[in-house]
């Protein structure tokens, strides 16, 4: 069974290597894997990193470099998606890094019998630090990041809306298309929302593992919070089904703690009483818990005040998104819909060109 691996990639020099000695390790037989790198006319060494990677030998199938000139990851992963020929598709982020057995563990899980299998996807940091480990604290608490199930590891296969790092039949998108161009950090959510309503599962395993860098920086961390608050306050105009209430929690409670705030000076404090002890109360015990199962450092002090900074970073993206949103849903036009069937035609025909 031939396995397409697909790494997008945009300025990444400096997490490539590990991701490209994590490939090069891989125990699945490398003549039946192909890589599939996508690179957004990246400024920095990232193009000279995939071409040295591609002149090695590693005795892969083949190693594809592509250019995507969109600088957008729905775009880039489109990209792969019209150079893969492979049976399987396995999408990686530039920032992650895969075990061993990661490509043999998907391909045994699908010839099970699923469609498209992932498993749970672990926060990890490079060269430690204690402030890193104070981030990566922030970003693994359910409190500080999401509860989503599928980003942690499970005891038995369980179902989810979506996966990271996920091993797809070549057949689901030869259904359901490519990615919607339109989209940024939310291009998953919408693709996989139409891979639901075609019937298709997303099988999260127990003996699938893949890990993502947490960002090493507040900067860096507070950016792509306002990011993700952003395309979800976007992507609510474009298909609001592919998005669920949890979403929109720090929207909320941007919004209550606004007009709380504002009915506190017309005299009226309890409601905003009332919200500030019960965040505080949540706020509390999900610091104490990182004290206890973490590797405590002393820059945990602070948690307290990170956690509300990235709730209140999200959800003014969100606010943002969601004013800018009727005037970006006027400017889209057709484009990105018509790229989705670009994609599913050009899967199909590189298939019946590859059995031919």
């Amino acid at each position: 069974m031939l396995v397409s691996l697909c790494v997008i990639a945009y300025n990444e020099e400096k997490v490539l290597n590990g991701l490209f000695r994590n490939i090069a390790n891989q125990s699945y037989p490398h003549e039946e894997i192909e890589v599939i790198l996508v690179d957004s006319n990246s400024s920095d060494n990232t193009r000279t990193m995939m071409e040295d990677f591609r002149d090695t030998a590693y005795n892969f199938s083949r190693v594809a470099i592509t250019t995507n000139s969109k600088k957008n990851q729905a775009s880039a992963w489109n990209c792969a998606l019209c150079e893969a020929l492979g049976d399987v598709i396995i999408r990686i982020d530039a920032h992650a890094q895969i075990p061993r057995d990661f490509i043999a563990k998907c391909v045994e899980n699908l010839e099970e019998g699923e469609d498209i299998v992932g498993g749970g996807r672990p926060n990890i940091v490079d060269n430690e630090t204690p402030w890193k480990l104070t981030l990566l604290a922030a970003e693994e608490s359910l409190f500080g990041s999401s509860i989503a199930e599928y980003r942690r590891p499970t005891e038995k296969k369980e179902y989810h809306d979506s996966l990271f790092h996920a091993a797809y039949r070549r057949e689901v998108f030869e259904k359901v298309g490519g990615f919607n161009e339109s989209l940024g950090r939310t291009e998953d959510n919408e693709l996989h929302y139409r891979i639901r309503e075609a019937g298709y599962k997303m099988c999260s395993c127990p003996d699938i593992v893949s890990f993502q860098h947490t960002r090493n920086s507040l900067r860096n961390m507070i950016k792509q919070k306002f990011g993700n608050g952003l395309w979800i306050g976007l992507t609510f105009g474009v298909c609001p089904k592919c998005l669920s209430y949890f979403h929109f929690v720090p929207f909320v409670f941007l919004i209550m703690l606004t007009l709380f705030t504002v009915a506190a000076f017309f005299g009226y404090v309890y409601p905003i009483m009332f919200l500030g002890l019960a965040y505080i109360m949540f706020d509390f015990v999900n610091t104490v818990g990182c004290f206890a199962t973490k590797k405590i450092q002393p820059q945990f002090i602070i948690l307290p005040f990170l956690f509300p900074l990235l709730h209140i970073t999200y959800g003014v993206g969100t606010l943002v998104g969601l004013i800018r949103m009727p005037f970006w849903m006027r400017k889209l036009g057709t484009a990105p819909y018509d790229r989705i069937e670009e994609v599913r035609q050009a899967m199909i025909n590189n298939h019946r060109d590859k059995k031919g």
